[in-house]
């Protein structure tokens, strides 16, 4: 077979330092880059029509692979650590340099998309890849430009995305084979070294963590929904808290399941698909998610099906991370438009496998921001590698920490304001255990927490009669419509009173040892909303 002519400056490849490309397939539709990935034996398809992948050695995000370029422009606004690694300059360029000699004369895919439903507040990205399941991903995660708007597109964000590079530590100043190297004032992110597309939409979403709050909009890791009177909630949390699930709501309509911007304009979705964790998904309780699991164009990351593409959900052989990537108009009640108006509810989510939170607590403006800085969840023995069978609290500020290039208390700040100058009422809300730790307890029903939610937004919960919990300060109604009073008390779940108390006792101290890096940058306010050593 002859070997294809090379195309050179094409401009799908303007402003990527890419100039060669042996095949070039810009801003293919859905099934043709399936088509392209079955060619190339990227996947496989489901009896339903997805598209199956499988991401290798990483199955989820290499956060110890992720660098930010040193540069005289941007490092004094830069929140500098472990999230945050410097790469030098001169070595970003160097990495930079590789990868596009890398894609040099490969076949290639590329996508021009946006990050940003709001339009004041949109940048355009460039992908370059030589996976067309992974352009299908940004294709699906990403909003859609319509046709018209793609001649002439400049991007403002290029992300050269190398699954199959490896770069070398010692000629690249990185930590192994695989990085994930950002330049603000270039422009540009590096993906290199790992198959996981979830790089490619963190990558944006630390970009627009970046841009957006010197424009006095706050970026968000949270969910976002519409009621049937116009009523935005938010829904913050972690991996697993429930973010996907509880947005997705059929009485309300979806605006976006995982990252937003809050400004003056509206609530914005930065994206046009969602990325749902999908292990042990239920149809029964998650049907929406369910059924985009079952279409053609889903991207289906690291899922066991059987021969004949049969799904199994439950089957976390190669990873519990299993995730599905599709469209969020698969969700039948979604808010195409990606707005809503200023949100008269917000909702954090924690899964706390100790046992010890309320499922539902009602937040003063000063403790939302204190839970908001704290951003705990306790993660559990089977969801991740290493974790032994004790439950390891986990606090992730602004429940996005690896996401945050500048320091926590900017985007704090932002979020104080906005509650002051809009009201929203704030709410914390607990989907993980009850009536014990985890391997004692039992998780939390999903249908409880729908109707906690349901008293929230409606104004039932405006009403209620609350007791202040002694442990952690919270204000826990005493009743509920459709959920049993036994529920709404963490204590009364539990057979045993004493473990609980010396559980509870544990948890307050690690949520104080952790609020020690940010109590002197907050206001006398929050800091009397602290949680306090319980006697």
């Amino acid at each position: 077979m002859t070997e294809k002519p090379a195309l050179r400056d094409a401009a799908p490849l303007k402003g990527t330092g890419v100039r060669l490309a042996a095949a070039l397939h810009a801003n293919l539709s859905a099934p043709a880059l399936v088509k392209h990935a079955l060619r190339r034996e990227e996947g496989r398809l489901s009896a339903d029509g997805a598209l199956i992948v499988r991401t290798g050695v990483h199955t989820g995000r290499s956060v110890a692979d992720k660098f930010v370029a040193d540069e005289p422009e941007t490092t004094a606004e830069i929140w500098w650590g472990k999230v945050n690694q410097k790469l030098p300059r001169e070595k970003f360029q160097t990495l930079k340099t590789r990868v596009q000699a890398y894609l040099q004369g490969r076949e290639l895919f590329t996508q021009d998309l946006y990050a940003g439903a709001e339009p004041a507040h949109r940048i355009r990205v460039r992908l370059v890849t030589t996976g067309a399941w992974h352009a299908l991903f940004a294709r699906n995660m990403f909003i859609r430009p319509a046709e018209e708007d793609l001649a002439g597109f400049e991007p403002d964000y290029v992300i050269l995305h190398a699954p199959d590079f490896e770069a070398d530590p010692q000629i690249d100043g990185v930590r192994s084979s695989t990085a994930i190297a950002l330049s603000f004032a270039e422009k540009l992110i590096v993906i290199a070294g790992t198959e996981y597309a979830g790089e490619i939409k963190k990558s944006i979403f630390t970009v627009m963590n970046w841009l957006l709050p010197p424009e006095n909009v706050l970026p968000m890791h949270c969910s976002a929904n519409i009621g049937q009177a116009g009523d935005t909630a938010l829904f913050f949390g972690l991996s697993g808290t429930g973010k996907t699930t509880l947005s997705s709501d059929p009485a309300r309509r979806l605006i976006g399941d995982d990252e937003h911007g809050w400004g003056a304009e509206s609530v914005f979705n930065f994206e046009g698909g969602c990325y749902a964790k999908v292990i042990d998904l239920s149809e029964a309780n998650e049907p929406e998610i369910w059924a985009a699991t079952h279409r053609f164009g889903t991207v289906l990351e690291n899922v066991v099906a059987d021969p004949r593409g049969v799904l199994d959900l439950s089957d976390g052989t190669y990873t519990e991370n299993t995730r599905a990537c599709y469209p969020v108009e698969y969700i039948p009640n979604v808010e195409l438009s990606g707005r809503g108006g200023q949100p008269r509810n917000i909702v954090m989510l924690t899964a706390d496998a100790f046992g010890v939170l309320p499922p539902i607590a009602r937040l003063t403006p000063a403790q939302a921001m204190y839970h908001f800085l704290s951003g705990y969840t306790a993660r559990v023995a089977g969801t991740e590698k290493g974790l032994g069978s004790e439950p390891q609290a986990t606090f992730s500020t602004c429940f996005g920490s690896p996401f945050l290039p500048r320091h926590p208390q900017v985007y704090g700040k932002l979020l104080q304001k906005l509650i002051r100058e809009h009201g929203a009422n704030c709410w914390l809300v607990n989907t993980g255990w009850t009536g014990g730790a985890y391997g004692v307890g039992r998780r939390m029903s999903i249908t409880h927490t729908r109707a906690l939610l349901r008293a929230a937004f409606s104004g039932e919960l405006d009403k209620a009669e609350y007791r202040t919990d002694p442990f952690f300060g919270l204000a826990i109604p005493t009743r509920v419509s459709g959920v049993p009073d036994e529920v709404l008390d963490p204590r009364a779940a539990w057979p045993d009173k004493a473990a609980y108390d010396e559980a509870a006792r544990g948890l307050v101290g690690r949520f104080i040892e952790n609020f020690e890096t940010f109590a002197e940058h907050v206001d006398d306010e929050v800091k009397a909303a602290a949680i306090k050593a319980a006697a």
